[in-house]
């Protein structure tokens, strides 16, 4: 297994999100990978957690990622937070995302949950990408 493809993976990831047009104008640009401190956007998206599980074979290492991408949410109801949840998913379903190492061999939606968290909105997507070691 290798550990070592996360942080290209991330970046692409971002790098897909902050492309997409509707992503960046829902979202008015706020793309963290960790809530920042003090004052944030009324809506945001936060690239978050992950799993990772080996993935290996007889051709070489590889590992799947489910990772998560969260949105955020100040406003009384959740139609915002869901129509930026639905383009984010849009643009990470299935893409072909370039990674500065390894290879993505698929990129997934698994599972989304929407919930209210301390007065805030939060839409939590999952996604799981099969990543080979190999270029």
């Amino acid at each position: 297994m290798s550990y070592g493809m996360a942080v290209a993976l991330q970046s692409a990831v971002f790098a897909a999100l902050t492309a997409n047009q509707q992503v960046m104008t829902l979202s008015g640009g706020a793309i963290h990978d960790a809530l920042p401190s003090g004052p944030v956007a009324p809506l945001l998206v936060v690239i978050g957690p992950e799993q990772v599980r080996d993935a290996s074979d007889k051709t070489g290492a590889g590992a799947v990622h489910d990772f998560s991408v969260t949105v955020v949410s100040a406003a009384a109801g959740f139609s915002g937070a869901k129509a930026l949840a639905a383009a984010i998913s849009d643009a990470l379903s299935g893409a072909d995302l370039v990674l500065s190492r390894g290879r993505l061999v698929a990129l997934a939606f698994v599972r989304a949950r929407a919930r209210r968290v301390d007065g805030a909105r939060e839409i939590e997507l999952w996604f799981r990408a099969r990543l080979d070691e190999a270029a």
